[in-house]
């Protein structure tokens, strides 16, 4: 005859308490903050030299068509001057052919850069600027105008 182990009786101790799943909730949401904040602060910071970065590109793109074309583009022509020839722009000088860049990019927050010319903020010919996160002129921090003055 086999004899038989008793069965074992749930312990009144086992398992978590309330507070000790409460405290580990907190934890968790403080950390996930903390790693939250992080992160979109790195993100600002991308788009910020992302802008800065596009700036300079089509700068020098603006710089490139000036030394071909003898003068930069209107404010009316814009920056599409550097990817498709303007309108009267072959007797002015010899436009390359395919263009200066493949295509306008438009700012880190999806809106496009404004050209103007003659300059109105920087020392250069044209002014060319992103409006930043606000999408308004001026401001501060990630909201600061990124142009071809800074």
């Amino acid at each position: 005859m086999k004899l038989r182990k008793p069965a074992r009786r749930p312990s009144k101790e086992a398992g978590f308490t309330l507070t000790e799943i409460m405290v580990v909730v907190f934890i968790i949401g403080l950390l996930s903050t903390v790693v939250l904040i992080n992160v979109l602060g790195a993100r600002t910071d991308a788009q910020l030299k992302t802008a800065r970065t596009n700036v300079t590109s089509l700068a020098n793109a603006l710089e490139q068509y000036s030394l071909d074309m003898y003068d930069y583009p209107t404010t009316e022509q814009g920056l599409e001057a550097l990817v498709t020839e303007p309108p009267g722009a072959s007797t002015a000088g010899s436009y390359r052919k395919g263009g200066y860049i493949n295509k306008v990019p438009l700012d880190p927050w999806g809106r496009p850069f404004v050209y103007r010319r003659p300059a109105e903020r920087s020392d250069k010919a044209y002014d060319l600027y992103s409006l930043g996160a606000d999408g308004e002129p001026g401001g501060e921090e990630e909201n600061a105008d990124i142009g071809n003055w800074n």
